[in-house]
């Protein structure tokens, strides 16, 4: 979490988070992304979204399974969609997000049972620090 945070800070002009996607040996960082929205005018160009596409890239194939996607945020609709499509097996993120979290907060996406694939889920990591970054961001706004 401690990378994925490093990640967000790298976010300039955007909402700060940040992504990274760790190998099945749960200790190779595949990639890294943070949003980048603003500075590619790219709706989609969301921490996750980006960072699995690195990934996929990285090992030459769209299936992440046995993969890691950190995150400081929980997931939005599109991500957690991202994340089932790619198959990725585990999502850890920090702070929750009430007002548009897919992973178990407002929806739960991840873990839709009508779903084919369905990554397991681990809240909470540095969610204090994750949650900190964000609000500081807002207030200065």
């Amino acid at each position: 979490m401690r990378l994925a945070l490093a990640e967000a800070g790298r976010a300039a002009g955007d909402v700060p988070v940040g992504a990274v996607v760790l190998a099945p040996d749960g200790r190779t960082v595949l990639s890294a992304g943070h949003n980048e929205r603003e500075a590619t005018g790219d709706p989609t160009a969301h921490a996750e979204v980006l960072a699995i596409r690195r990934a996929a890239r990285a090992l030459g194939e769209w299936r992440l399974s046995g993969c890691t996607l950190v995150v400081t945020l929980e997931p939005c609709t599109m991500c957690a969609g991202a994340l089932v499509q790619s198959r990725v097996d585990r999502v850890v993120y920090g702070a929750r997000d009430d007002k548009a979290g897919a992973a178990g907060s407002l929806w739960d996406v991840v873990r839709d049972r009508r779903l084919n694939h369905r990554p397991e889920v681990i809240e909470g990591v540095l969610a204090a620090d994750c949650a900190r970054l964000l609000t500081d961001f807002f207030r200065a706004r």
